[in-house]
């Protein structure tokens, strides 16, 4: 085969590919230039989740109009002289090719002027080909407008994914900027609909409650450390509150947003012993370091880094989070010591939280029977385990606050409390779903819930999937809901727990709401509501519990496939004691 050189038009669009993978990345690129042009207030524009339009405005310094053409050429960046300041890199941007990476895959127009002009200049590009710059009047600052993007490579348009997802992308990403730099404003608008929009007053515990919610913001804590060249401040939740993924994690290494895997896992050894398996804290941190210490240009998103001394940097922010979480969160004993005070043998009546809280068991289980009815079922006589089935079983007591004893007519089950209850609630869910016949239960006082603006705009889209489970919500104002009205069989849980159930776990390529089966929805809310581990119950409590899985179609797994249930035998009991010989 005859080797040719590439035309410098398909050799752009081949290296803008490493930096404009989707819409996200070209705000990112544009938001960077406009922070290091140290612009006090920057606003997005985006239509079409980004195809049609991305405006990205900011009053920063400004692009001299004798340089507009040098601006948008590949590799010409005012932020680097020579290859040593590689190795001390101050600024986000450095590799001079965002703006002629997004040049190529659109049409392009860049709209500028400086402070000591009269006038400003705007040059267009069109896939690559660049016009001649022309005076206009325009505000000091920089405009660039993206228009058609990918029009020219319709490969990579193919590629892009959902509307839906595209605009999380863009809403966390903002969202995460505007955290970092509190002290600028930021507004952000999707398709002519104010997304996100900050004050610019430096508080960054304000911009959370406007992210998360005012519950949220006052529960996270505070992490400020130093030691000898690193700075680690931001904050971090309190071991109560979890997600159930780690796209809460942001971690920003002098002011760039970097995904780090390492820096991931030493927050998380910070949580270790403190946090469910599965569960993951929301974090907000920012890393200062040495730009000596730090290489920046390992990939040309620039979200990679390298540490010099990686082992000092994952040991200083494990003990920095760590610190924090003991000082504000004192570990706590799983078994506090008045759970072992007031109750006489195997009864656990009048235990703190047995009865107080939660959801309301009555409802919940669909119990009618007296309590002298439910005893006698418990002592009934044992039914044969055939299709998965559970025998009748005697409730003995619960241990460690998370698992219910019971007896059966061939030896000892330990139920635990949160799986079994997790049955219970989904096939009573479902039942009721499959008969159109979910009970609804209004709140008293209606529920409002703050989302951040990626998971606003997905429930935005799926009101109308929650209205076929008994959930009544509504938009209540840019990123916050109110929910009016939820399944009765959920009566008496946190009405914001059971809307968070349904658009927290998902993941960048998920499919929304309306595509998916009835039972994973069902899962996502019970997995969320069901009792916890820790969580003491009444004696009545336990044994209704007992009672339904018993009904239960699957009563032996949780939902998720989780077992609910161990089952010692009569006979492994036998052997273990040594009284059929040894082991």
């Amino acid at each position: 085969m005859t080797i040719r050189l590439l035309p410098s038009e398909v050799a752009s669009q081949i290296a803008a590919g490493e930096v404009v993978e989707r819409p996200a990345s070209v705000i990112k690129e544009l938001l960077e230039n406009a922070l290091d042009a140290r612009a006090s207030s920057v606003m997005v524009s985006v239509h079409d989740a980004g195809r049609s339009l991305i405006e990205v405005a900011d009053d920063g310094q400004g692009i001299p109009a004798g340089e507009l053409s040098l601006a948008v050429s590949r590799h010409a960046t005012s932020k680097l002289q020579s290859s040593d300041d590689l190795f001390r890199i101050s600024t986000l941007g450095f590799r001079g090719e965002a703006l002629a990476s997004i040049g190529s895959v659109s049409r392009m127009s860049v709209t500028s002027r400086t402070a000591g002009e009269n006038t400003g200049a705007r040059i267009r590009v069109e896939g690559g080909l660049e016009g001649k710059p022309e005076a206009v009047g325009t505000p000091q600052g920089t405009v660039v407008r993206v228009e058609d993007l990918f029009y020219n490579v319709p490969a990579r348009l193919k590629f892009l994914k959902q509307d839906t997802t595209e605009r999380r992308a863009m809403d966390g990403l903002l969202s995460r900027y505007a955290l970092a730099y509190p002290q600028v404003r930021f507004k952000f608008s999707n398709d002519d609909s104010i997304v996100l929009q900050t004050a610019g007053d430096g508080d960054r515990r304000a911009i959370l409650a406007a992210l998360y919610g005012v519950e949220v913001a006052k529960q996270m804590l505070e992490v400020l450390a130093e030691d000898e060249g690193l700075r680690l401040t931001g904050f971090t939740s309190p071991a109560s509150l979890t997600r159930s993924n780690r796209k809460e994690i942001t971690f920003f290494v002098n002011g760039r947003w970097v995904q780090d895997a390492a820096l991931s896992t030493a927050l998380l050894q910070a949580y270790h012993t403190l946090l469910m398996v599965g569960r993951f804290p929301l974090s907000v941190l920012f890393l200062e370091i040495d730009p000596e210490e730090v290489d920046v240009n390992v990939h040309p998103a620039k979200a990679e880094v390298r540490f010099r001394s990686s082992d000092r940097v994952f040991s200083f922010v494990q003990r920095s989070v760590r610190r924090a979480l003991l000082a504000y969160s004192p570990v706590q004993h799983v078994l506090p010591q008045s759970l072992w005070g007031g109750a006489s043998g195997n009864s656990l009546a009048g235990l703190p939280g047995s009865s107080s809280g939660g959801l309301d068991w009555q409802m919940a289980a669909g119990l009618g029977e007296s309590p002298a009815v439910q005893a006698a079922s418990a002592t009934a006589e044992p039914r044969q385990d055939s299709l998965g089935r559970v025998p009748l079983l005697r409730l003995v007591g619960q241990i460690g606050a998370a698992y219910l004893v019971a007896e059966g007519p061939d030896g000892l089950y330990l139920i635990d409390q949160h799986a079994a209850h997790e049955r219970v609630l989904f096939e009573k869910l479902l039942a009721q779903h499959g008969r159109k016949n979910i009970p609804s239960q209004a709140l008293l006082t209606p529920a409002t819930v703050q989302l951040p603006p990626a998971q606003a705009a997905l429930l935005e889209n799926q009101l109308c999937v929650l209205q076929q489970f008994g959930f009544d919500v509504e938009s209540f104002g840019p990123g916050a809901f109110q929910v009016r009205a939820m399944p009765s069989l959920f009566s008496g849980a946190d009405p914001a727990a059971a809307l968070r159930a349904l658009v927290e776990d998902f993941e960048e390529d998920e499919t929304p709401l309306q595509t998916e089966l009835e039972s994973k929805i069902a899962g996502r809310v019970c997995k969320r509501l069901a009792v916890k581990a820790g969580q003491p119950l009444s004696v009545e409590e336990q044994r209704a519990l007992l009672t339904n899985l018993e009904a239960c179609d699957s009563p032996r797994t949780c939902p998720h496939g989780r077992p609910t249930m161990i089952h010692l035998s009569v006979d492994m009991l036998e052997r273990q004691f040594g009284r059929k010989g040894a082991r």
